[in-house]
């Protein structure tokens, strides 16, 4: 087709817009594809790393979702196209290795993921060499981000999680003692019980606050001794992480027991199948952080535009029936924080500029799961919620706000 062709087509379609609807159309169409043609061509990658197959691909599901659901929501900034581009890490550290690398010749000006910690770090090397910026999603590890200064996440450390949960015994329960029930020979459990009682300690001015603190062995059945004790303790607020079956099994023990007491866990506790394994307790025996409210949280704390919006791309997508993950609403944060930097890059469109962007101190991001900035080693302040079941729906019982 020649270019006097070309040129009478869309000579041709211009005048059907302009009798159509007017000449404010025109002046759009004439914009957008007569004087700059190629403008609509113009294309931003943004690379996605994920185990899409083998033994972890269902835990990657909400994170990938999260991130199409963001990209059919806003699939372009400053009249770019936004590409995104996949690569399958397999489930496997070698393919996840092999998957950065194939990812990282393809030019991406940010990466989003990996889920799973272990295969971060195995992208981390190759990512900090091509000094590409990027953002794990649900990574806990604190590693992740503190060997690579182009590593960000959008979700909180174990330990982080620890202190949140000290922060909603102190502010919300007003109490000033507390407990430890803990997994022997756990680093990651360790950590997230230490940031506790180190609040604790700390906000009450008493090296003695923690009252009771107990090791047990993975995988335990019998809880009666460990119970016993913290019966005779009187403690009425008592950290629980580690794996959330063992969790599950104290919680129902404690139950039949009829103590008095609110287990603390982790994120995980918000998942469908600890709701299973719990099954009928009292939602004012337990509490667990979340990084998304679902409902409208403590007077209506939770409720915020970008929430808003991502709830009703949500519903219109998987329907009404149905609520979204933590996992599902970091990943569509990840994606708007990187398209949000892409923005304010403007024409600078370069990994350094990104970079400069989130390790400002003054970055600042109002996402679905809350506000976000990034602290000097790439971990966010942000907003949390501590949760409870009830029933089958999971309530807001507290928000901690961001707190640097």
């Amino acid at each position: 087709m020649n270019k006097f062709r070309i040129t009478a087509i869309i000579t041709v379609l211009a005048m059907l817009l302009v009798g159509l609807c007017g000449c404010t159309t025109f002046d759009n169409f004439k914009a957008a594809f007569i004087d700059d043609p190629d403008k609509q061509e113009v294309k931003i990658t943004i690379g996605v790393l994920e185990p899409v197959t083998g033994a972890d691909s269902k835990a990657a599901e909400d994170e990938i979702r999260g991130i199409q659901l963001a990209n059919s929501v806003h699939p372009n900034v400053n009249g770019r196209i936004i590409s995104l581009v996949f690569s399958d890490g397999k489930s496997d550290i070698d393919a996840t290795e092999t998957a950065a690398k194939t990812l990282i010749e393809k030019k991406p000006l940010i990466i989003l993921g990996s889920y799973g910690s272990v295969y971060s770090l195995a992208a981390s090397p190759y990512i900090k060499e091509a000094k590409i910026p990027a953002i794990a999603i649900t990574n806990s590890n604190p590693l992740v981000t503190r060997n690579n200064e182009y590593y960000f996440r959008v979700c909180y450390v174990d330990s982080n999680q620890g202190d949140l949960l000290a922060r909603y015994v102190l502010d919300s329960k007003k109490e000033k003692k507390a407990g430890v029930l803990i997994p022997a020979n756990d680093d990651a459990a360790l950590a997230e019980a230490t940031a506790f009682t180190d609040r604790i300690k700390s906000e009450t001015d008493n090296e003695d606050a923690i009252v009771y603190y107990e090791e047990y062995t993975t995988g335990q059945k019998d809880f009666s001794k460990e119970l016993q004790k913290l019966k005779k303790s009187g403690v009425k607020s008592v950290i629980l992480p580690g794996d959330y079956t063992d969790a599950a099994n104290i919680i129902k023990q404690a139950a039949e027991m009829n103590l008095t007491v609110q287990f603390l866990g982790d994120t995980s506790w918000g998942e469908d199948e600890f709701k299973k394994l719990v099954g009928n307790t009292k939602e004012e025996n337990m509490a667990f952080v979340q990084f998304f409210a679902a409902d409208s949280g403590v007077d209506g704390e939770a409720i915020t535009a970008e929430r808003d919006k991502f709830l009703k791309a949500y519903h219109k997508e998987y329907g009404r029936d149905s609520e979204p993950t933590d996992n599902m609403a970091l990943g569509y944060d990840a994606y708007f924080v990187a398209i949000d930097a892409i923005n304010k890059a403007g024409d600078d469109l370069s990994t350094e500029k990104i970079i400069e962007i989130l390790s400002d101190p003054m970055y600042y991001f109002e996402g679905a799961s809350g506000t976000i900035n990034f602290s000097s080693i790439g971990d966010p302040i942000k907003t949390a919620y501590i949760s409870t079941w009830k029933g089958d729906s999971m309530s807001t019982i507290y928000t901690v706000e961001a707190q640097k």
